[in-house]
């Protein structure tokens, strides 16, 4: 025999209401119905449920039963009721957004509940998202770099400076004044000495600022590494240690004391952060939602 959902939700309102006349009421539908349903249920689960008085009353196996099954049969009911209010309101359309977690975060979050769209918004490294923008997965994808595949156009969202940055209590004056005698040798071997936190062990953005300003791979090996800037300011903002961020990540800290700036590089090291799509695919108008979004010029 298969089980019908129906005979659980026949259940809930018997159970709830102690009256096959109020869960007819409740259900809309007849009050034959309703004992078909729960004979159906207990002949399917083999025990009696509800002992048949004056008033209907469950048996002890019952109230066993409703512990068991009310949170998993309310949590299906709240999803179809959402999922029925996204079909329902046709004019705000619905928007699946692939985004690296830090510039949503730092970016996006704070405005997000302005837009005029319904979203559903997933998290990844910039790799992952491309491939799944591709598989059509997502109508727009938030990535920090462009990966080439057919039908995705790239557009510049903004351009991330990256900046050294440290606890607060860090002493720096041996640093700084390697710069200033502009002794490149011993500001590496400084930085090189200190407790180094980074969010993936190939070190990309760390990688991309020495290569900017020491002309060599990084010698260093981060004691931690934690896949989330955000965990990482703040894990050495209330610890120690050292980094390096994009500003717009750390400009926070910076300013109420929590974090000091270390050292923009002598060659500042930056990065564009793209929105992706496919022009064929996405209609104009929720393009221009997510320009809007961005704070991006529509085009």
């Amino acid at each position: 025999m298969m089980v019908n959902l129906e005979w659980y939700r026949t259940f809930k309102a018997v159970y709830q209401t102690g009256s096959l006349t109020a869960a007819s009421k409740m259900l809309f539908i007849s009050q034959p119905n309703v004992s078909q349903h729960l004979s159906a249920l207990e002949a399917y689960v083999g025990k009696p449920l509800f002992d048949r008085k004056p008033k209907i009353v469950p048996t002890d196996y019952g109230k066993l039963f409703y512990t068991q099954v009310v949170e998993p049969l309310e949590k299906l009911e709240n999803v179809e009721t959402d999922f029925r209010y996204l079909c329902s309101t046709k004019e705000i359309p619905n928007i699946h957004l692939g985004t690296v977690k830090e510039f949503f975060q730092a970016q996006v979050a704070c405005r997000i509940s302005t837009a005029p769209a319904n979203f559903v918004v997933d998290f990844g490294g910039s790799k992952d998202l491309v491939r799944r923008l591709r598989q059509q997965d997502f109508d727009f994808a938030v990535v920090t770099e462009q990966i080439e595949e057919k039908n995705i156009t790239y557009e510049p969202i903004l351009t991330e400076h990256f900046v050294v940055v440290a606890h607060a209590g860090l002493d720096t004056r041996s640093f700084k004044a390697h710069l200033k005698k502009n002794d490149l040798a011993c500001a590496e071997a400084w930085l090189l000495e200190q407790t180094w936190f980074a969010n993936s062990s190939d070190l990309p953005v760390i990688r991309r600022f020495w290569r900017d300003n020491f002309r060599k791979r990084p010698a260093l090996q981060p004691k931690f590494i934690i896949p989330d800037i955000s965990t990482i300011v703040h894990a050495i903002s209330h610890g120690e240690g050292i980094t390096i961020a994009a500003e717009y990540m750390v400009k926070e800290a910076i300013k109420s004391g929590l974090l000091k700036e270390v050292w923009r590089g002598a060659v500042p090291a930056y990065n564009t952060v793209y929105l992706a799509y496919e022009p064929g695919r996405i209609p104009a108008d929720r393009v221009k939602i997510m320009h809007d979004l961005l704070r991006m010029q529509h085009l």
